[in-house]
C-alpha cells in the first residue's frame, strides 16, 4: 500500500477521534490494535504484505510490526509504535518511516519504536478503567494484553490499578465502518471504474478454445494497469458447468462454444474492495435457455435493487429477489407447485442456495452485523453492499436437459443514499443487449 499524501491524513485521525469519544461515553479506557504480521509464503519468502483492516482503518499506516494504542480521557491521545529506521534494511527491502516519519506524515500524538511497546505498555494500561481489545482474534495479540495486565499487576504497591474490563473494540469500529466517510466511497468508486475495464476486457477476450486462466490475466491486467494493489479475492473465471461452483477458482478448464462464461472479479484499491460478477456467453451470443435463466436472474437483481433505500431492512432486497427467482423457476418448469409452497419449502434453494448480498468496503464481506438484536438492520445513507442473486442448474431428476450447466449470477455494489441507492458498478454491461453488443465489436476488431 503506498505512503499517504498529506491531504488524506484527517479522515484516518477524524476515525481516531470519533472511537476515543466512543470509548469515553463507555467509561474509557485504552484501546490497543495491532496490524497483521507478516506471513511466509514458502522458506524465506512472504505473501505480499497487507495491513489488518481494523488497523488500516485507523491509521493509514502501511507498514508491518505496528501497534496503535488509543487512550480516552481529558486529554485524548493517539500513540504508534512501529519499525525504527534502518538503513541496511531499507537498502534490500525499501522505505521505512521511522516513528518521528510515522508521527509527523499520519498525524500521531506520539511514536515509539516497536521493541519499546512491552516496556511502555504497562504504564500506559495502569488506572484506565477498560482495555479495549480484539479478544481472540490473534493469539499474539491477547498475549500482549495478558503481559502487560499482568505487568501492571506487578505494580500494585506502588498504587497501580489495572483495567477491569476488556471489551471488543472490533464491535465499535464495525459500527463505524458500516458507513462509509467521503474518503472511502471515493476509493470504492474508483475501484469499481477499474474492475468495471477489466470485467470489458474479459468480455472482449474471452472465445472459444481459450482458457479460464487466460481471461484471468486479461484481469489482472487491467487491475494493475489501473493502479490497483491486487485482487481483492481470488478470481472466479468459471465456464461451462464451473459456473454451478459457486467458489470456483482453479481456472484451468479450456471454454467451448456454447458455455456461460461466469466471472466473479474485483480489485482492492488502497485497501478497499470491490466485486462484480457477469456472466455471458463466449461465443457472443445467449442460446434461447441461457437467456431465459439470464433474463430471470437480471429481473430479480433488480427487484432486489429497487429494495435498496434508507430504512428498508437488510433482508428486504433478498425476499424480493427469491420471490422474483421461485416464479421464474416455476414458470420455466424446474419446480411444480405454486409461489406459497416453493417459498414455505425452501425448494427454491436446489437452484439459489446463497445469499443476495454482503457489506462491501475493506474486506470484501466487510465488518458490520447484519441484524440489530433480533431484527435485520435498517440501510442508511453511506453503507455499501452487494446484491448478487444467481441461478446454478446441475443435472438431475426432473431438470430439463436443455439447462443442464447453466450457472449464472449477477453482482453489482450499491452505494446507499439519502434518495435510495447508487449502484457503483452500473457501467458494467448487463443487459443481453449490451453483452452480445460488446462482445460483436470486440469480435470485429480482432484481426
Amino acid at each position: 500500500m503506498t505512503p499517504l499524501a498529506p491531504e488524506n491524513i484527517h479522515p484516518f485521525q477524524s476515525r481516531r477521534q470519533r472511537l476515543l469519544a466512543r470509548m469515553a461515553e463507555l467509561g474509557g479506557g485504552i484501546a490497543v490494535i495491532a496490524t497483521a504480521p507478516e506471513r511466509l509464503r514458502n522458506r524465506d519468502t512472504h505473501y505480499p504484505y497487507r495491513a489488518d483492516s481494523y488497523f488500516h482503518y485507523l491509521t493509514g499506516f502501511p507498514e508491518p510490526e505496528a501497534v496503535l494504542v488509543l487512550i480516552s480521557g481529558a486529554e485524548p491521545q493517539s500513540l504508534l509504535f512501529c519499525r525504527e529506521r534502518d538503513t541496511e534494511r531499507e537498502i534490500w527491502d525499501g522505505y521505512r518511516f521511522g516513528p518521528e516519519g510515522a508521527r509527523e506524515i499520519f498525524g500521531m500524538d506520539h511514536a515509539f519504536p516497536i521493541a519499546e511497546l512491552p516496556q511502555r505498555l504497562p504504564d500506559l494500561m495502569a488506572n484506565q478503567p477498560a482495555v479495549f481489545h480484539a479478544l481472540g482474534f490473534d493469539p499474539d495479540a491477547d498475549a500482549r494484553i495478558t503481559m502487560a495486565l499482568n505487568g501492571v499487576r506487578a505494580q500494585a504497591r506502588t498504587g497501580a490499578v489495572p483495567p477491569s474490563a476488556v471489551r471488543d473494540v472490533r464491535a465499535l469500529i464495525d459500527e463505524m465502518r458500516l458507513l462509509k466517510d467521503d474518503h472511502e466511497i471515493r476509493i470504492q468508486r474508483r475501484a469499481a471504474a477499474i474492475s468495471d475495464e477489466a470485467h470489458r476486457r474479459a468480455m472482449g477476450f474471452a472465445a472459444p478454445g481459450r482458457f479460464e486462466y487466460e481471461v484471468e490475466a486479461e484481469l489482472l491486467h487491467a487491475f494493475r494497469r489501473h493502479g490497483a494493489q491486487a485482487p481483492a479475492y481470488p478470481s472466479i473465471v468459471a465456464s461451462g458447468p464451473n459456473a454451478c461452483v459457486l467458489h470456483y477458482v482453479e481456472n484451468n478448464r479450456r471454454m467451448a462454444a456454447g458455455d456461460l462464461l461466469l466471472i466473479d472479479a474485483g480489485c482492492e484499491l488502497d485497501g478497499y474492495a470491490s466485486d462484480i460478477t457477469r456472466t455471458f456467453p463466449v461465443t457472443g451470443r445467449f442460446s434461447g435457455p441461457q437467456r431465459d435463466i439470464y433474463e430471470l436472474v437480471l429481473a430479480a437483481q433488480a427487484a432486489a435493487i429497487a429494495e435498496v433505500r434508507p430504512g428498508a431492512h437488510w433482508n428486504q432486497a433478498h425476499d424480493a429477489a427469491v420471490r422474483v427467482l421461485a416464479q421464474g423457476f416455476l414458470d420455466l418448469g424446474l419446480l411444480a407447485g405454486n409461489l406459497d409452497e416453493v417459498l414455505e419449502t425452501g425448494s427454491y434453494r436446489s437452484f439459489y442456495m446463497h445469499r443476495t448480498g454482503h457489506w462491501l468496503g475493506l474486506d470484501v464481506h466487510d465488518a458490520g452485523d447484519y441484524k440489530v438484536g433480533s431484527n435485520w438492520r435498517p440501510l442508511a445513507p453511506g453503507m455499501v453492499l452487494t446484491v448478487e442473486p444467481g441461478c446454478y442448474i446441475r443435472p438431475g431428476p426432473g431438470v430439463p436437459e436443455a439447462f443442464w450447466h447453466i450457472g449464472v449470477r449477477i453482482e453489482d455494489d450499491a452505494l446507499v443514499t439519502p434518495e435510495g441507492c447508487d449502484i457503483l458498478t452500473a457501467a458494467t454491461p448487463k443487459t443481453v443487449a449490451d453483452i452480445e453488443a460488446l462482445m460483436a465489436g470486440a469480435a470485429r476488431a480482432t484481426p
